[in-house]
Order: structure tokens, then sequence, then C-alpha cells
């Protein structure tokens, strides 16, 4: 195996982490508004844990997409 191609399928396989991250956001998002729709006095309790959990979810994609970055780009 050429290591040109070694590299390509090495990135490949380091966003895949990605498609877990887009799953998540999904169903973080879709729970969060089915819960504030159905009791919106206790919205703004939670909003401040939804954004932290957010920030985790999405940073985990960023670091899969800067590892792919890496074996591609060094």
């Amino acid at each position: 195996m050429d290591a040109e191609a070694a590299k390509y399928i090495g990135a490949g396989l380091a966003v895949l982490p990605l498609l877990g991250v887009g799953l998540g956001l999904g169903i973080m998002f879709g729970q969060f508004l089915s819960g504030a729709f159905r009791n919106p006095s206790a919205t703004s309790g939670l909003t401040g844990n939804f954004f932290i959990a957010f920030a985790l979810t999405e940073a985990t994609g960023l670091f899969a997409l800067v590892i792919a970055f890496l074996i591609l780009f060094s």
C-alpha cells in the first residue's frame, strides 16, 4: 500500500466520529425542544446545561476534524 493511500484512509477513519456528533446534536436539540415545549417554566434552568453539553459535543467533532487535517497535511 502506498503511503499516500494510507494517509487518505487514516484521515477518513479519523472523521468517523463526526457521524456520532451529528446524531448526538440532533437528539440533544430534539429532546431539549420537547422538554421546553412540555414545561416552558423549566426551560431557563436547563438552558445553561444544554449549552455546556452542546459545546462539549461540538468540541468532539472539531477535535476529530483537526486530527483528520493533521493526518492529511503533515
